[in-house]
């Protein structure tokens, strides 16, 4: 198969992957009308297999479609771009040091990272327009959880990913 229709179609397989996984398991956070879910996991490892321009796509779309029909409007657009970014970020991270076993690892991590400090923050300030400083504040505990659930689902899916031939591939030719 064609490395660049290959490409494409672990993108559209990324971007379903992040809509279900962010659908799939929802734990409601009181005061805020959000939920807490595992496709921030799905968000990360699309930057790291995919790298940071595919992986912004599929993270970003897929996450946006999930808010698109859980009848979550309004967050869309900012979806798009927090976990875009993550996505992004996660990619080149682990372009940069993710050179040996152990420092692919830690790319990993640091995506996890960055995905905690990007849903936190970046809702944080989007919703500071929406609801006022203080009801955007109620959703940082929850965005950090979410985040730090995120981290360890990507911990543990990532070797598991990473072992399946084609994925690998993939993800070695975005190390390109």
């Amino acid at each position: 198969m064609n490395s660049n229709l290959k490409k494409l179609l672990m993108t559209a397989l990324f971007a379903a992957l992040a809509c279900v996984a962010t659908m799939s398991i929802r734990i409601p956070t009181p005061g805020t009308n959000g939920y807490i879910h595992p496709g921030d996991a799905v968000v990360i490892l699309s930057g790291i297999i995919l790298g940071p321009v595919w992986g912004m796509l599929a993270g970003g779309i897929g996450s946006a479609l999930a808010d698109l029909i859980g009848g979550y409007f309004i967050y869309v657009p900012i979806t798009l771009v927090i976990k875009g970014l993550i996505a992004l970020i996660a990619g080149v991270v682990y372009q940069k040091i993710g050179k040996t076993s152990k420092t692919r690892y830690t790319a990993v991590i640091l995506g996890g990272v960055t995905d905690i400090i990007l849903v936190a923050g970046g809702y944080f300030l989007c919703e500071s327009f929406m609801y006022g400083a203080a009801g955007a504040a109620a959703s940082i505990p929850a965005n950090i959880i979410q985040g730090i659930g995120g981290l360890i689902i990507a911990c543990v899916l990532y070797p598991i990913l990473i072992a399946i031939p084609d994925v690998r591939q993939v993800a070695y030719e975005a190390k390109q």
